[in-house]
């Protein structure tokens, strides 16, 4: 008898605003078992973006990601026959083109839907371009002005390059970091900073588009229980990043 003990849960759609599942990419019909690379930091789950390229595209339409990364959203879309749109300012192959998602090089009204997966303030490194939003802190010295000036104009781009009555999707997380120069002492609680970037970014999507749903997507990240991660969050009283929002919105 064939065994597939190896073999990711069979795709289907969700019904409910809490989203779980356990593979960062899923066995595509093609027979391949990686969408973009699991090597890429902050790579966006590639079921994702199956799930809302199946509720809100047909075959056909044009798909943009002005922040692809290694390029997991075009892997989706052609797994499931939509013509992709790829952008990053540090290309990581060929079919992506470079650009900055402030000034995408597209056409008014030009995609059927958008999907963004951007930066959550400066925990990863994504390139040594001087404009990339990652090197933006969403805290801070500014309480985070620049990165949502930035990201305000990401959102104002994609508003312009989608087509009236469609559909995108932004997906992210809030953050905590532990204020520097704070000591431990007995009884005492080590001082953090909570970013509430999900909070702001979805303020700032509602000038643009009209709010279809709120998704919590639990990040099912098995690092999170080990050892010192959580016996710092639990001994210095913080919340380790248990899910993220992916918000689906509709340009009027």
């Amino acid at each position: 008898m064939q065994r597939h003990s190896n073999r990711r849960p069979t795709l289907k759609l969700f019904a409910t605003t809490l989203w779980e599942y356990a593979s960062q990419h899923y066995d595509a019909a093609d027979g391949s078992r990686e969408q973009g690379s699991k090597h890429y930091a902050g790579a966006t789950p590639s079921w994702v973006i199956w799930q809302l390229l199946q509720r809100y595209t047909r075959e056909g339409d044009t798909v943009l990601d002005p922040m692809v990364g290694s390029g997991t959203t075009i892997d989706v879309c052609n797994d499931l026959n939509r013509k992709p749109i790829g952008f990053d300012l540090a290309p990581s192959r060929d079919d992506i083109n470079q650009a900055d998602a402030r000034h995408i090089p597209l056409d008014n009204s030009s995609v059927d839907f958008a999907f963004i997966d951007p930066p959550y303030s400066t925990h990863i490194d994504y390139s040594d371009d001087d404009r990339c939003i990652g090197k933006l802190d969403a805290g801070g010295q500014d309480h985070g002005r620049s990165y949502y000036k930035a990201m305000e104009q990401v959102i104002a781009e994609l508003n312009r390059v989608l087509i009236p009555r469609r559909y995108m999707a932004l997906y992210v997380s809030d953050s905590w970091r532990k204020r520097k120069g704070k000591k431990e002492s007995q009884g005492a609680v080590l001082g953090g900073q909570f970013m509430p970037i999900g909070f702001e970014l979805f303020a700032r999507l509602r000038k643009h588009f009209d709010p279809v749903d709120v998704i919590a997507v639990n990040r099912k990240n098995a690092k999170l229980e080990r050892g010192n991660w959580r016996k710092a969050a639990i001994e210095q009283n913080f919340y380790l990043r248990g899910f993220n929002y992916l918000f689906i919105m509709k340009k009027p």
